[in-house]
């Protein structure tokens, strides 16, 4: 059964808007609907548009859906501080606290898996949420370290780096024409659509923060959070993950958790929440609904 709704949960969706942080940064968000809260946590170096099919689908479902554009992306403020973990975890506290959520799901992908986590660790208890969802989420830590043999070397890192600095323009473009979305795959659907939709959120953010975002994706350790968690989780990711594979990411973070359960997509890209969104929402819906 669904948890029950109270004042706090039904209070009707604002549409969009914008609160401050407390460093003065502006976080835009959507607020949709009436319900129980689900929140989505988009990745890197997109906005909350990423969320679309999912916005509409549990909408319709009777959820009051909500999602933000993280500091330095989207229509945010174009930080050039704070672009870490610590700060998109207590930006999305500030925004929870000012929409007043209670029992509130948490949907997380890539980097936004990771702020999940972070989120629920530290900010997720007196019932502000109920639920978790890692998509193709980067916990517990992608860099490759002694800890981490089977992570990926620094070296991946830095030609992002490097490849944002010399061209983000062209890099955002490769990015989601290749592996994001399993687009290089032999018999791949191809949608130019996606491609551009992709890169348009992308160079609405300010290139500072998505080049500090890399470190914050790649280096922070989720260990300890992961551990933390006491809420049910849904750790969900294809097992043609191009960009977090699945080795060092999800078949990890389940041992972690207390309340996990692990949904792999044979075949899946990462962007799996964009190219197979209906298989992905009729799953979430049946765990949110469980």
């Amino acid at each position: 059964m669904s948890l029950q709704t109270t004042s706090g949960q039904t209070k009707p969706g604002s549409g969009s808007g914008t609160i401050t942080a407390k460093d003065g940064t502006q976080i835009f968000y959507k607020d949709w609907g009436a319900g129980q809260p689900v929140v989505f946590h988009h990745g890197w170096p997109l906005s909350s548009d990423d969320w679309d099919a999912q916005m509409l689908f549990f909408l319709a479902q009777g959820y009051r859906v909500i999602a933000h554009d993280r500091r330095g992306h989207g229509r945010s403020s174009q930080t050039d501080t704070g672009n870490e973990m610590d700060t998109y975890a207590a930006d999305v506290a500030a925004l929870a606290a000012h929409l007043g959520l209670k029992d509130a799901i948490h949907v997380g992908h890539s980097t936004g898996g990771g702020e999940v986590a972070r989120y629920v660790a530290q900010y997720g208890g007196a019932g502000r949420v109920a639920k978790a969802v890692l998509i193709g989420a980067v916990p517990p830590i992608m860099l490759k370290t002694p800890a981490n043999p089977g992570g990926l070397p620094i070296e991946v890192f830095d030609g992002f780096r490097a490849a944002l600095s010399a061209n983000r323009a062209q890099f955002f473009h490769d990015v989601p024409a290749g592996p994001f979305y399993g687009f290089n795959r032999p018999g791949a659907q191809v949608s130019e659509g996606v491609i551009d939709n992709w890169w348009r959120q992308g160079m609405m953010g300010g290139a500072k923060a998505h080049y500090d975002c890399i470190k914050a994706f790649s280096e922070t350790d989720f260990t300890e959070d992961l551990k933390t968690v006491d809420v049910p989780v849904l750790v969900m990711h294809g097992d043609d993950d191009q960009i977090v594979p699945i080795a060092d990411s999800a078949l990890l973070a389940i041992k972690l958790l207390k309340k996990g359960e692990l949904k792999v997509y044979k075949g899946f890209p990462h962007g799996m929440a964009t190219t197979h969104a209906d298989v992905i929402n009729a799953d979430l819906l049946a765990f949110f609904k469980a």
